[in-house]
């Protein structure tokens, strides 16, 4: 429950949003030569070298309302009619270099929001709401209109805020029902540890103290801008009418940008968030941090003020949270000071200060994980190995030899390594939750496994060209069988390595209908100087080496294996606005380097006849078709009886993959079904996982006889031939 109050965020990486307060903003001088360049840029840098014209103009104006208010409930129509007139002539503003038109947007935000607030915290205090009133609440509203008067927007409002307090009181008491179930067999042992965990819990808060303290902090979040913010909201707008994944990143966005790249960053080591008090409370102590070495400061420790080296202390009460987690993040070898209000004094009189010295910390998290699993498959045993991959992380602007460099692939190999020296009998690549990231690295990766090949095709809006195994990254390290684990999230990299592993018969794809559908290239491009941010524009398209691009389409799973992200239609690149279309262009020449494509229908039989009897799966799928019907639910009932009704089976249905710190206060259905679901689950309670090992066995089996081999390449098709396939 804690976690829809607090919005927590690693000291060293940045909220998506900006806080500062929004009053009386107005863009700097330079910003209109930063919307000048940026518009002279995408042009003339995007792979569809389409003009800044009115076309780009009504996305643009479309993609900023909607991220101001995406749920439309804040707007009215008539604040639209008003801002109408830019419809057509943001492509004029930008090449002009007025950027004014986003600092008015953005002031009647303000008001409507804090009038909005103002409404939320009157019917709070004021109201008591009849849940036994037959009403009903549409949970998603993005496509629905704005509201066209006040007393239709608080008609919004009050079936919102009902909605929200009915799922807390109904929350509450299903959940004093089912530990009431459940201490039925409970052990002494685990009901006196349960107690003591109660006893040191915070007072629990009612409803309406909990919503009136969650939406000040809302306000709090979302009346924070600083004119850097609204600047990035902008020109967000204008880049991503291009498509989704060309984006205006401010200094500020560029540096979390390299950080989640490098896989590192400089600091003090802790996770924070922010209170309604103003301060900023440790929710987290990052062991071997700096501040974890020092053990001075404790989780509940609050801070108030930050001081560079031996300068003076700056208060940061009430003060935007990315800018004081900027002030608190710093070079590597440098000295801050914290000035720290201890947990243990609630009166907040004692204030301590206390001086670290910042240091590299590294996010392991998103690192390569893996070891070798021991798997009974048809009474045989086999030594597996298994790795997950989070990302495709690879530091750019390190050389290899450099203590700080990562690379995935490099990574990965180690692993590839250490299972070679274990005689492990195959091998699992896990790429689900995958969203890509280093193009160079998905490349060197699958070198990993394949002899020399071509990987990926490469077309710009001038020249196509291919990317392969023998140009340059690691040797070829794993020779034998190979599963790939994908899910509609597996996106980008990941759908380059499972393409070209799939296409080559070197590897067989388990996991969700298809992947994610992402097939374009992004550059980062400096603006100017390090103040005026960067571009990161969408330069050229990817295809597969058989001509296909996975724009779109993605990757086709062999085995379907489907995950709970299978069943939510939202999830997918032809949902994002203005996603660029599928296109292909002929194959390239290639080596068909093992027969695992001519494997798959036994391997699906056989499958299919394991799962048949495995009663976790078919709880699983359950859960899956469960996730579907929540995805298309549009309307939830107000009414205390039918929704309690609803709730329970939601529960039930969700139990193969509900964490018991869930918090029951987030809308039953798919947002609470994909909070619950996307925590990491133990291996052996990942039923997909397990099948996987399981064909991975039958695969083992199944080519024990027939090692990978060399046939004669394809034929090759003329270089003018396949370039007209662009």
């Amino acid at each position: 429950m804690k976690r829809m109050i607090k919005i927590a965020i690693v000291v060293l990486l940045a909220l998506s949003t900006e806080c500062v307060w929004g009053e009386g903003l107005a863009p700097k001088k330079y910003y209109g030569r930063i919307a000048q360049r940026v518009g002279r840029m995408l042009p003339s840098s995007h792979v569809l070298q389409h003009p800044l014209d009115d076309v780009i103009s009504q996305k643009a104006w479309t993609n900023l309302f909607s991220q101001y208010d995406y749920a439309r409930m804040v707007f009215l129509q008539s604040d639209l009619e008003r801002f109408e007139n830019m419809r057509l002539k943001i492509d004029d503003a930008i090449r002009e270099g007025d950027v004014s038109f986003v600092y008015d947007v953005h002031k009647l935000f303000i008001e409507r929001y804090t009038d909005c607030m103002a409404y939320v915290t009157n019917l709070l205090e004021t109201s008591a709401f009849d849940f036994s009133k037959d009403e009903s609440i549409v949970w998603r509203r993005k496509d629905l209109p704005w509201p066209k008067t006040i007393e239709e927007q608080k008609e919004l409002w009050r079936k919102q805020i009902k909605n929200e307090y009915l799922l807390l009181v109904l929350g509450k008491e299903l959940n004093v029902e089912e530990k009431a179930e459940k201490e039925k067999n409970k052990k002494v042992s685990e009901k006196k540890e349960k107690e003591a965990d109660e006893e040191t819990k915070e007072p629990e808060l009612s409803p309406k103290e909990l919503l009136l303290k969650r939406y000040k902090m809302y306000h709090n979040v979302r009346t924070e801008s600083d004119e850097e913010e609204v600047l990035q909201r902008y020109l967000s707008a204008v880049a991503q009418a291009y498509d989704p994944h060309t984006d205006y990143m401010s200094p500020m966005r560029k540096e979390d940008f390299d950080m989640d790249m490098n896989l590192s960053l400089c600091g003090v080591g802790a996770v924070l968030s922010m209170e309604d008090d103003g301060t900023l409370e440790i929710t987290e102590v990052m062991p071997g941090g700096p501040m974890g070495r020092d053990g001075r400061i404790k989780k509940g420790d609050k801070i108030v003020g930050v001081g560079q080296g031996n300068g003076p202390i700056e208060d940061i009460m009430f003060k935007p949270m990315r800018k004081s987690i900027k002030k608190i993040r710093g070079p590597k070898d440098t000295k801050v000071v914290l000035e720290i209000i201890p947990k243990s004094d609630p009166t907040g009189v004692t204030r301590r200060r206390i001086s670290l010295i910042r240091d590299e910390i590294k996010l392991d998290e998103q690192a390569a994980t893996g070891h070798v699993e021991r798997v009974v498959c048809n009474g045989v045993t086999n030594m597996m190995g298994y790795v997950k991959l989070p990302s495709f992380y690879g530091t750019m602007d390190k050389a290899p030899n450099d203590p700080a460099f990562r690379s995935c692939a490099q990574d990965v190999a180690n692993y590839a390594i250490k299972f070679n020296e274990q005689n492990v009998d195959g091998m699992i690549l896990d790429l689900r939750g995958n969203g890509g990231g280093s193009l160079r690295e998905a490349v060197y990766l699958s070198a990993v496994f394949m002899k020399h090949s071509p990987i990926v095709q490469i077309a710009d809006s001038r020249q196509s060209g291919i990317l392969r195994t023998d140009d340059e990254g690691p040797s070829f390290i794993f020779r034998k069988p190979l599963v790939v684990m994908i899910d509609r999230a597996s996106a980008s990299a990941s759908e380059i390595v499972a393409g070209v592993l799939q296409d080559t018969g070197r590897a067989v794809v388990v996991g969700d209908v298809r992947s994610h559908g992402k097939g374009t290239v992004q550059t980062v491009m400096p603006v100017g100087p390090e103040e005026y941010g960067s571009m990161k524009i969408t330069t050229a398209r990817f295809y597969r080496i058989n001509g296909s691009s996975t724009q779109v389409k993605g990757v086709e799973s062999d085995i379907h294996l489907p995950s709970w992200l299978d069943g939510i239609g939202e999830i997918g690149e032809d949902k994002l606005p203005n996603a660029l279309p599928w296109t292909e262009m002929f194959e390239t020449q290639y080596e068909i380097q093992w027969n695992m494509a001519t494997l798959i229908p036994e391997l699906r039989l056989l499958s299919a006849k394991r799962l048949e009897k495995d009663t976790q799966y078919q709880k699983h799928l359950n859960a899956v078709n469960f996730f579907k019907e929540s995805a298309e639910r549009k309307v939830v009932s107000l009414q205390r009886d039918v929704r309690k009704e609803q709730m329970k089976k939601d529960r039930e249905n969700r139990k193969e993959f509900e964490d018991q710190d869930d918090d029951d206060s987030k809308d039953d259905g798919l947002e609470r079904a994909i909070m619950a679901s996307s925590k990491a689950k133990k291996l052996e309670k990942d039923c997909v996982l397990r099948e996987s090992f399981n064909i991975l066995g039958d695969i083992i089996r199944l080519t024990a006889a027939s090692p990978m081999k060399n046939p004669a390449p394809r034929r090759q098709l003329p270089a003018w031939l396949r370039a007209l396939g662009r």
